[in-house]
């Protein structure tokens, strides 16, 4: 189980950038590790070799609330660029959109990726730049982002927000029914396919296997 992300009041930055990809977000070469955790250092990993580029800024190194642009986290599926995004710090991404699969892994491992109107992003992005102070709070038991230039709402997947909340994926979901699903197999009928056998396979499959 992860931490259950409830509210979450951090430092802001922006990213003013449209449609930028997952490759921009992790480069290919960084995703060949075989762990989950660990991606900090590979985090838009192009780009912070501009000695210019906005992480790179030492007043923005404890940053947890990204303010992006539009479709972002747009290409490929790779869970990477959330690890990454993760890793360094971030508990939350806000923007205008985003990729359907970036939005769909960022809530699956515990990143809150929130869509605001353009007006309220320019905003707070704007603001963001021009304050390295500046303070964003999401709420994701009021579905509420809040800062001192005022409060909007915004949706959420509710099967993905539960989760959140409780600090569970959905491993953690079949996890807890343990009990249930071993007390099932031991009372399955002989002849049923079992999971202790192997997919799609019954005892009578079993014995032709062996006897080819």
């Amino acid at each position: 189980m992860r931490q259950p992300l409830t509210a979450h009041t951090g430092q802001a930055v922006a990213l003013s950038r449209d449609d930028v990809d997952t490759d921009q977000i992790i480069p290919a070469e960084f995703c060949k590790r075989l762990t989950k955790t660990g991606y900090a250092d590979t985090l838009f990993g192009h780009w912070r070799k501009e000695p210019g580029f906005v992480l790179n800024q030492p007043e923005y190194q404890d940053a947890s609330v990204l303010v992006a642009g539009h479709n972002f986290g747009t290409g490929s599926s790779r869970e990477h660029a959330v690890w990454a995004l993760r890793d360094w710090g971030f508990r939350a991404v806000i923007a205008t959109s985003f990729g359907d699969i970036f939005l769909r892994n960022a809530l699956k491992n515990g990143l809150l990726a929130v869509a605001l109107p353009v007006p309220v992003v320019a905003d707070l992005a704007e603001r963001a730049q021009a304050d390295p102070k500046f303070e964003i709070t999401v709420d994701l038991e009021q579905l509420t982002v809040g800062t001192d230039l005022g409060t909007w709402e915004f949706e959420a997947d509710q099967r993905a927000r539960w989760l959140l909340l409780n600090g569970l994926d959905d491993i953690d979901v079949t996890l807890r029914k343990a009990d249930a699903i071993a007390a099932f197999e031991q009372g399955r009928p002989a002849w049923m396919t079992s999971i202790t056998r192997g997919a799609f396979s019954s005892p009578d499959t079993a014995k032709q296997r062996r006897a080819s």
